[in-house]
């Protein structure tokens, strides 16, 4: 018999100790750090900013291991950059886990490169790591980049959530399918009425978005390599947010557990 947690996990992604403060007291459970989350989509962090965000909040943290932005197709030489990083990482110590990826040209999940990188990661967790064998993602992964958001993906995200029953008859065994991207206050309640029934138990998101510099000095012209239009912001993970997405996690989880009791 299952036995079923007492709330929903919310994963949200920082880039910044501002932000990772701010998801914290907003109600996130465990946290992802990375760099450059508005602008790439999120790369390797330093490790100063982890050390900086562990002193300052008390939090399970994922570190995400991406060289470069872009795609997830590496060289050998990319490759070598993925394992120091998280050998560097492991050294740190406190780290829940990673998340990372590598992808062969046509798309598919590059089994060779994840198995390196997971021997690597291992004992700590791996976003894409599982002792099942890495053939399970290679099959089903594909369907990840059919949509740019979860919600776009939601028919998608239930062939995810059946075919993961079919291997795990329960949670303990430590397979879990986590939604994210375009998850906020509005998308989260169709997602939750679909797919807690299928086994939902984690979100991710990231509650940001670009907020205006406090610079007095906005020089005209004055490139700095990224987004014109966000010249003079800052990425920022918005407290109420996260807050609202907490509140709306606990109340359909409540009502969830709830229906299955009757």
């Amino acid at each position: 018999m299952t036995i079923l947690p007492e709330f929903l996990i919310i994963e949200v992604c920082v880039d910044s100790v501002e932000s990772a403060i701010s998801a914290t007291r907003a109600g996130a459970d465990r946290l992802e750090v990375c760099a450059n989350l508005g602008a790439g989509g999120g790369t390797t962090p330093t490790v100063g900013l982890v050390k900086s965000i562990q002193r300052a909040v008390d939090l399970p943290l994922m570190v995400m291991i991406r060289p470069r932005t872009g795609d997830f197709l590496y060289s050998n030489k990319e490759l070598d950059v993925i394992l120091e990083d998280v050998k560097t990482f492991k050294e740190l110590g406190n780290i829940r886990g990673f998340v990372v990826g590598a992808l062969t040209k046509d798309g598919h999940v590059d089994i060779e490169r994840m198995k390196i990188i997971v021997d690597e990661i291992l004992p700590l967790e791996g976003m894409t790591s599982t002792t099942h064998p890495l053939t399970f993602y290679s099959k089903l992964l594909l369907l990840h980049g059919h949509c740019a958001q979860a919600p776009q993906g939601l028919s998608v995200l239930q062939k995810l959530f059946n075919r993961r029953k079919e291997l795990v008859e329960d949670d303990i065994w430590g397979l879990t399918v986590m939604p994210g991207s375009g998850v906020n206050g509005k998308t989260l309640p169709a997602l939750l009425k679909s797919l807690l029934p299928l086994g939902l138990r984690e979100i991710h998101l990231s509650g940001g978005r670009w907020v205006p510099s406090t610079m007095s000095f906005k020089r005209d012209g004055m490139g700095m390599g990224i987004n014109p239009s966000t010249e003079w912001e800052v990425w920022c993970t918005q407290a109420d947010e996260v807050q609202n997405v907490r509140r709306i996690c606990d109340i359909m989880w409540q009502d969830f557990i709830a229906t299955i009791e009757n």
